[in-house]
């Protein structure tokens, strides 16, 4: 039986990035999901984010071209292997509570709006370097680039 898996960011990031430390490590993660017939769960957020990022210049020695970025994230978008996961007034209002009953700050907004719709969607597993920003909501388990082994909390 297939999957969605939920994609963070940062995953999407070292995917598309060769020269990104994790990107052998996240291309072989996301072959495996391939292989076994899973797609990947992308969320506008995401994909908004990641041109947002590999277009910066303080985060990048050599950051992406405006049309580079638009091309990857457009390449990523329509791909046969993704499911394009849209938020719902459910899931604003899902990251609303949960950002209230967890007490997060502002810089936690955008990953609680991403579990928010990933777990109002039936997602209960998300590639990201950074399992942290999710264990809180306990609803999750995780595949990151620089672990061998996934992790449920």
């Amino acid at each position: 039986m297939s999957e969605i898996v939920g994609v963070d960011t940062n995953w999407l990031i070292a995917l598309a990035t060769d020269d990104h430390p994790d990107h052998q490590e996240s291309e072989r993660l996301w072959n495996g999901y391939i292989d076994a017939g899973d797609h990947m769960g992308l969320t506008p957020l995401v994909v908004a984010e990641f041109v947002h990022v590999v277009t910066d210049a303080r985060r990048f020695r050599a950051p992406c071209s405006m049309s580079q970025a638009l091309d990857l994230a457009e390449e990523w978008w329509l791909s046969a292997d993704v499911e394009r996961i849209f938020p719902t007034q459910a899931s604003v209002t899902l990251a609303l509570q949960w950002m209230r009953q967890f007490q997060l700050g502002r810089k936690r907004v955008l990953d609680t709006q991403l579990a928010a719709t990933l777990h109002l969607q039936g997602i209960r597993r998300i590639l990201t370097a950074n399992p942290s920003d999710y264990k809180v909501f306990g609803v999750f388990e995780f595949l990151s680039p620089d672990s061998t082994a996934e992790t449920k909390e």
